[in-house]
């Protein structure tokens, strides 16, 4: 049975909404809609999130589809 690597938080790139933001091309607003409603992974810092990098891919991967 293949395990997953273990990956390190030192290892994890995080970005932060506004980055998110611009990466999507999209506003924070929905980027924060995305963190609240559970389609998005964060991790609270102060009153801010940061988004492991890999959760955005991930997430843009999944929500692609052809549209021709």
């Amino acid at each position: 049975m293949a395990t997953e690597p273990e990956i390190h938080l030192a290892q994890v790139q995080f970005l932060t909404v506004a980055e998110v933001a611009a990466m999507m091309r999209v506003s924070k607003m929905t980027v924060y809609r995305l963190v609240h409603g559970g389609d998005l992974p964060a991790a609270r810092v102060g009153r801010s999130f940061r988004v492991p990098k890999r959760a955005v891919e991930d997430y843009l991967r999944s929500a692609y589809f052809d549209a021709g």
